[in-house]
């Protein structure tokens, strides 16, 4: 019997990191199977009395050639294909050596910078998701601008001569906000089923897909492009077993992509997810994923038992160079030599390999996703950054101790030198930022203008109201009794602030009374308040990322129940729409952040604003910072407590210094200007005693308490 390497690896095949190999034993074998086979042939047809037919003269393609029989070249098509368990790339053995890096998670002035510092790393492919939500953000809406502008990252992908592996979804994952899903596809009703045959889900999946898959077909690498491999779905055997959902989206790549592109799933490297996930009889490659640090092996030669005979390259479509952190818990880190050394352990037996991550970026905006555990009331929301303890930091550095190790294993299997390391680049701390409290978010609510209200007897999740992500504030009124009141909402999603006011007392505040959340869902009491007229419930309720992966998928937000006061339901209800924009959305809603700024109020809110009132009650704050030269900077929020910061009205994320253990946020340099810069941030409970922020030129992780203690 062979031993594991004999099995796995071919002999004598030395390793290509960025080129092809030029001279190699398989690729000789390989032509004499081709002589052989063309030999054989001949014969055939010398036998058969046809070969004078064969070589007769070829016409002429041309009435202006000056020759009647021509002489022609033959032509070579690009060709990315597998056969004898190897990937080959124009006729010749090729590894890869890839990662992911994902143009949605970084601004698009830095596509080329993270690029080198990639190919420095020694990668020769990137592989990247398509979020389906950040390109259609409602329905019928479709984007492929500023940081959507996939065409064109990946046209910068083959310019800097990487190989592309795309991951088409429709589901993603990538601990992005549900999953990549477009948050709309969950206000259809009867209600569809996600990642499934349903024909209600497949008849937007084919719609989206008609629409993405021809932008990328010319990308093809049989097209003069870079795209090597499209991926079907994501861990799909992680989460179900229908087949036909599956075949469905092969005939419709299939549609689009023609058969010059290898199709594969991904999945984790057990016998039962490979059985739940891959798709035989349709020529789709199985490629696997597991744990960093488990041998490799016996996981390669399970993923062959999935794959058609010689058409199983060992491939890791994700080896981990870190992992994902949720708020409240510590931030997630690897060791460097345990990475590195696990890396090798894959090349060694002439494996191929993608990291995830390369380069992990930040989930600006609302994108970033959550996690569940036991049920969907353990839910653990994403932090804004999602550095991954990558080699390619958030800000792009890579003086490391693990981009240099895992460079060093790269280059020991590189066929050339490897492009010189980049330089990281300068940051700037632009010192103190002083903030002014600017608004009231619900004296706000008061214009019009700005927010829709939607009436009705009972509560409405947030998609029913068009409103994708942030918040919704839902009011109610009731007639108090002699005596406290308990509040409960069996299900909220994901956090509900309470706060109540006396009707008949036209300039009373909300006063806070306490919070409700997903995760630690308990009854409140409602104080006495003696109003002598009905009191009036606020509930603002924040989304604070869908859950991207597992049996919770379909993760509606607001409040999704009844709220009972005393046991029994509260009816006739406002929903107000808080119109914070997102990620890549611009200017196309109205939002509410330019009218937050001081120089857009009027005097009578700011007659509202009475020096040392907090109180927790949600306000926006606004300052702003001089910059003289224009560089990456942080904003750290130490001493605030939770909500969403704005710069230059680019959403930077949601910041939550009390529960951490991310204390700042990340703002790239193309944010900035020369000048005067703005800095505006919803804060949803009590500022800093010195209202303000720090700029500061390094990212801190420190902060943060037991998520248990933090409502």
């Amino acid at each position: 019997m062979k031993s594991w390497e004999e099995e796995l690896a071919p002999p004598n095949i030395p390793r290509t990191v960025g080129k092809t190999v030029t001279v190699s034993a398989m690729a000789a074998r390989r032509r004499s199977l081709r002589r052989a086979t063309l030999m054989a042939s001949l014969i055939s047809l010398i036998a058969l009395g046809t070969l004078a037919q064969v070589f007769a003269p070829l016409p002429s393609f041309s009435s202006r050639s000056t020759s009647s029989h021509p002489t022609l070249k033959k032509s070579i098509s690009p060709r990315f294909e597998i056969d004898e368990d190897m990937f080959w790339k124009d006729g010749q053995p090729f590894g890869i050596i890839g990662g992911d890096l994902h143009y949605f998670r970084v601004h698009p002035q830095y596509w080329e910078d993270r690029l080198l510092r990639a190919k420095a790393l020694g990668l020769n492919t990137i592989q990247t998701y398509v979020p389906w939500n950040l390109h259609e953000p409602r329905q019928g809406e479709l984007t492929f601008e500023g940081i959507a502008d996939i065409v064109s990252f990946l046209e910068l992908c083959q310019k800097m001569n990487f190989l592309v592996m795309l991951r088409a979804g429709p589901y993603i994952c990538a601990e992005w906000d549900l999953g990549g899903f477009p948050a709309w596809l969950l206000a259809i009703e009867p209600a569809i089923r996600l990642r499934s045959s349903d024909p209600f889900f497949l008849e937007q999946v084919d719609r989206w897909w008609n629409i993405l898959l021809p932008k990328v077909s010319p990308l093809l690498y049989a097209n003069g492009g870079p795209i090597i491999m499209v991926q079907i779905e994501n861990e799909f055997g992680s989460y179900g077993e229908d087949k036909a959902y599956l075949h469905h989206l092969v005939n419709l790549a299939r549609k689009h992509l023609s058969d010059d592109v290898i199709l594969y799933t991904t999945d984790g490297g057990v016998r039962e997810n490979l059985q739940k996930g891959t798709i035989l009889g349709q020529e789709v490659f199985s490629a696997v994923d597991f744990t960093t640090g488990d041998d490799p092996r016996p996981i390669f030669q399970l993923q062959k038992k999935f794959n058609k005979p010689r058409k199983s390259p060992p491939l890791s479509a994700e080896f981990y160079t870190g992992w994902l952190t949720h708020w409240g818990e510590k931030i997630a880190n690897t060791d460097a030599t345990f990475t590195a050394d696990s890396l090798d352990k894959i090349l060694s037996i002439n494996g191929s390999v993608v990291l995830y991550m390369a380069h992990g970026g930040t989930n600006f905006g609302f994108y970033s996703g959550a996690n569940t555990g036991t049920d969907e009331s353990d839910y653990k929301p994403d932090l804004t950054s999602y550095d991954y303890d990558a080699p390619i930091r958030e800000s792009g550095d890579v003086d490391n101790a693990k981009y240099k190790a895992l460079r060093r294993v790269i280059a020991k299997y590189s066929a050339s030198p490897l492009t010189p390391v980049p330089d990281d680049k300068k940051r700037a701390a632009f010192g103190q930022i002083k903030l002014t409290k600017s608004a009231f978010l619900f004296d706000m609510v008061d214009e019009k203008a700005l927010f829709s209200e939607v009436e009705s007897e009972n509560p409405i999740a947030m998609e029913s109201l068009g409103q994708m992500f942030g918040f919704v504030l839902y009011t109610s009124e009731y007639s108090e009794k002699k005596k406290k009141s308990v509040l409960s909402i069996p299900k909220v999603h994901d956090r509900a602030q309470v706060f109540m006011s006396c009707t008949s007392e036209s300039r009373g505040r909300p006063k806070y009374v306490g919070t409700i959340s997903r995760w630690s869902n308990r009854p409140i009491e409602l104080p006495y308040t003696n109003c002598g007229s009905r009191n009036k419930l606020y509930l603002l309720v924040e989304n604070m990322g869908r859950v991207n992966y597992g049996r919770y998928l379909f993760d509606k937000k607001g409040v999704l129940s009844f709220v009972y006061l005393d046991g029994r339901p509260l009816y006739k209800w406002k929903m107000i729409s808080i119109p914070l924009h997102n990620l890549n959305e611009g200017q196309k809603i109205n939002s509410i952040i330019p009218h937050a700024h001081p120089n857009y109020l009027n005097a009578s809110s700011h007659r509202k604003l009475k020096d040392g009132e907090d109180n927790l009650e949600p306000a926006f704050y606004s300052g702003h910072f001089t910059v003289n030269k224009v560089q990456d900077t942080y904003l750290s929020f130490k001493g605030w407590s939770k909500g969403v910061a704005f710069v230059n009205e680019f959403n930077i994320g949601r910041y939550w210094p009390l529960s951490g253990p991310q204390c700042d946020l990340y703002v790239p340099a193309p944010i900035l200007r020369d000048g005067v810069n703005v800095v505006v941030i919803l804060e949803l409970e009590s500022a800093s005693p010195h209202l303000s922020l720090s700029s500061i030129d390094k990212p801190d992780f420190t902060c943060g308490l037991a998520k248990q203690n933090i409502p």
